[in-house]
């Protein structure tokens, strides 16, 4: 038995020397110090041992033992160093490439110019309503004074889903909705930005997509002077103090009287850039409003454009194209 130990220790301290990684030296481990192990089957008969010789190779095995142990220890780390040697050479950072460069990111324009819309707004006592973009006709045409066969039906050529839902075609509804909430109760002082849809042919000017802007006024004894004031103030804070408007007649079934609102250019002259009016006393009416008790004006502006003014631009579709040497220009913005 003392020689098959040593035969043992010899057979696995050459095989331990042929290892080249971690999974092999665990497996040496159980094949020779394992519970199974060839080292455990040798000590297995020890009792056909005599009294005297069991002794002596008990304190042999186990000094076999101790030995293995400690070289597969030290052979463990010797693999560990060599994996964690190549690991670092398969992973070294050329620290000499080039970096990559990460762009900023910015607004789109057309969100600056909207939250630029808003601030001025809300410094002016405004709140800021949102409402669903598909929309039930009653709110998009029928409450706003826009009767089944009423001919301003026309005017916007409209995405229908079914005969009473549709894609808004303005933000209006949402002045409707905000008028319901609020149940009879004054001040309203409100704007509702957000997408509107219409079917019209995409050139530099029209969008069958698009984003408007809308404010409503309801209280006591609210005038076209307080809405001339109000449409001034923004103008002068949106495009620069000093900036003239003027107020056309126009029509729209939702206010009575109605108007268009330009601005003045000195290169271009009078741009027109939103339609306005005082609110319908129908449209109060059927929000549960006393139009003999309370009056308003409401507006409405493209938010395109106003930015296609603001920064005279041409064409549209540049807002849409997501051309990034467009889009880098607006980065300060």
């Amino acid at each position: 038995m003392r020689d098959r130990l040593l035969n043992l220790r010899e057979e696995a301290v050459a095989a331990m020397g042929a290892v080249s990684d971690l999974e092999d030296l665990k497996k040496l481990k159980v094949k020779y110090l394992g519970k199974k192990g060839e080292l455990t089957t040798i000590l297995r008969g020890m009792g056909t041992l005599s009294e005297e010789e069991r002794p002596a190779i008990g304190r042999l095995a186990n000094e076999i033992r101790t030995y293995l142990e400690s070289m597969i220890a030290n052979k463990e780390e010797e693999l560990q160093d060599l994996a964690l040697e190549q690991r670092l050479k398969d992973e070294k950072i050329d620290v000499t490439l080039p970096g990559i460069r990460r762009t900023p990111g910015s607004l789109h324009p057309l969100m600056a110019v909207i939250e630029q819309i808003e601030d001025i707004f809300i410094g002016m006592g405004f709140e800021v309503a949102e409402g669903p973009e598909v929309e039930l006709d009653l709110y998009n045409f029928e409450m706003l004074n826009i009767g089944k066969d009423h001919p301003a039906r026309d005017m916007q050529d409209t995405f229908y889903i079914s005969s009473e839902i549709l894609l808004r075609t303005q933000t209006s509804p949402v002045q409707v909705r905000t008028l319901q909430k609020k149940e009879g109760k004054v001040p309203i002082r409100m704007i509702c930005p957000g997408k509107v849809y219409r079917r019209d042919d995409d050139d530099a000017t029209h969008s069958h997509q698009f984003m408007q802007i809308e404010g409503l006024v309801v209280d006591r004894r609210v005038s076209m002077s307080e809405l001339n004031g109000t449409l001034l103030a923004f103008v002068e804070k949106m495009f620069g103090e000093g900036t003239e408007i003027r107020l056309r007649p126009s029509y729209f079934p939702f206010t009575e009287p109605s108007v268009e609102v330009d601005i003045f250019d000195s290169d271009k002259g009078w741009l027109e850039i939103l339609g306005a009016g005082m609110v319908h006393p129908r449209v109060l009416e059927k929000a549960g409003y006393n139009p003999e008790r309370y009056t308003g004006f409401a507006f409405g502006m493209g938010v395109e454009r106003i930015a296609l003014l603001k920064y005279d631009i041409d064409d549209i579709r540049q807002f849409y194209n997501n051309d990034l040497r467009f889009l880098h220009q607006f980065q300060s913005v």
